[in-house]
């Protein structure tokens, strides 16, 4: 079977095509500018090694879909000879409360997470949007949701509830859901065949734009940083993370500002944007922190803490760790942050070696040879996760 998984922005769409059988990646693309005004939108396809680009306005993502198709299919360079091979669509979705896991897109499931908006903002909206408009667009093929939230359904409920009213956790689905699943998913899979062994205690740090710490045991999720929406946890590029809520009435009385405002604020101009005054991104932070720019470095140190915490908090619910692994965009390039998350862990057996640390490039053991811990950069791939998962959810229809 050959499947596309999209991953969707408001206004972006990127994909990769599947081929199942070999679990080969066949092509990859993206479209920018989606539904804006006046803009035109580079769309481009990597098919093998030919590379095609066109630029034209495309008013909504089911036309973004349309024109990779015809990439796709392109009688020169494309890969597929017919829309027909196309076996059915994954989209790696974040949040539909108890409709978690994975689905094959129907009306209770957009409805679900359309009223499930306010937790997932960023995402909810773009997705139902679009998955409506490739319902209408492409009946012929089948459309599957990966909801984020799925990998962490083994967690526990001492790990997983708030202290809250019960009536709040049975009735209003108030909890931990943890997001970031299918990335997970993959270290947790890598992990275990790189190593030979099923049965790895794992911290997985995911770390990037978004970011994210889960325990894993035996492959299965037993706790994960985020909480309720992919606003707790630890500190993103512009989202403030774990905060006292008790907070929000003062911020409203100093400030004049309403809760949609405050939230909104939480959402976009706190993390490490918030603390630096300066950029989310750790690059751009490093880059300034060296320079000596204060905030710069003070938004570094709080992220590495934050790491830290969890990485601690989750080796004592573990009974110690295997592996550490560092994925994502700032997982798998920053060596200040891995050191400075390992930094002084000898007594709990993690011994980061700086020169493997140094230079770092795809699948990596960092670790001393004497270190108890093996700590190791893996780059995640939840396109693949998602394929699998889609293929598998329209064959068991």
């Amino acid at each position: 079977m050959k499947v596309l998984v999209a991953n969707l922005g408001s206004t972006s769409f990127k994909y990769r095509l599947f081929d199942l059988e070999h679990e080969t990646q066949l092509a990859r693309g993206g479209i920018d500018r989606i539904g804006q005004p006046d803009a035109i939108s580079t769309c481009f396809a990597e098919i093998g090694s030919h590379r095609s680009e066109l630029r034209q306005a495309v008013p909504n993502h089911a036309a973004a879909v349309s024109i990779c198709l015809q990439q796709l299919t392109d009688a020169e360079h494309g890969c597929l000879e017919s829309v027909d091979e196309v076996g059915g669509i994954g989209f790696k979705a974040v949040f539909a409360g108890s409709l978690s896991g994975v689905r094959i897109v129907d009306e209770p499931l957009l409805q679900k997470m359309e009223a499930l908006s306010d937790i997932a903002p960023a995402h909810n909206p773009p997705y139902v949007r679009a998955m409506r408009q490739l319902q209408q667009a492409f009946p012929q093929i089948p459309l599957v949701a990966a909801l984020e939230t799925g990998f962490h359904e083994t967690i526990p409920f001492e790990h997983r509830a708030y202290a809250v009213p019960w009536e709040w956790y049975t009735q209003h689905e108030i909890r931990r859901w943890g997001f970031h699943g299918a990335s997970h998913r993959f270290i947790a899979g890598r992990t275990a065949e790189l190593l030979g062994r099923a049965d790895l205690k794992i911290i997985s740090c995911h770390l990037g734009g978004s970011a994210s710490v889960c325990a894993i045991s035996g492959g299965a999720s037993v706790a994960a940083s985020m909480g309720m929406s992919p606003q707790g946890g630890l500190p993103n590029n512009n989202r403030v993370g774990d905060f006292d809520p008790y907070a929000i009435p003062v911020v409203m009385k100093a400030t004049g500002l309403t809760f949609e405002q405050v939230l909104s604020e939480m959402s976009s101009k706190g993390g490490l944007l918030g603390i630096s005054g300066l950029s989310g991104d750790c690059r751009d932070l490093e880059q300034a922190a060296a320079a000596g720019h204060e905030r710069a470095e003070l938004a570094l140190r709080l992220f590495e803490a934050s790491i830290r915490s969890y990485v601690g908090a989750y080796m004592a619910l573990l009974g110690g760790a295997d592996v550490i692994v560092f994925t994502g965009g700032i997982g798998e390039n920053s060596e200040r942050i891995r050191t400075n998350v390992c930094a002084r862990m000898e007594w709990a057996g993690v011994q980061l070696c700086a020169e493997r640390n140094r230079g770092v490039k795809g699948e990596t053991g960092l670790h001393q040879d004497g270190s108890r811990v093996q700590i190791w950069t893996i780059p995640t791939n939840e396109e693949i996760v998602v394929a699998r998962q889609t293929a598998a959810a329209i064959a068991s229809r």
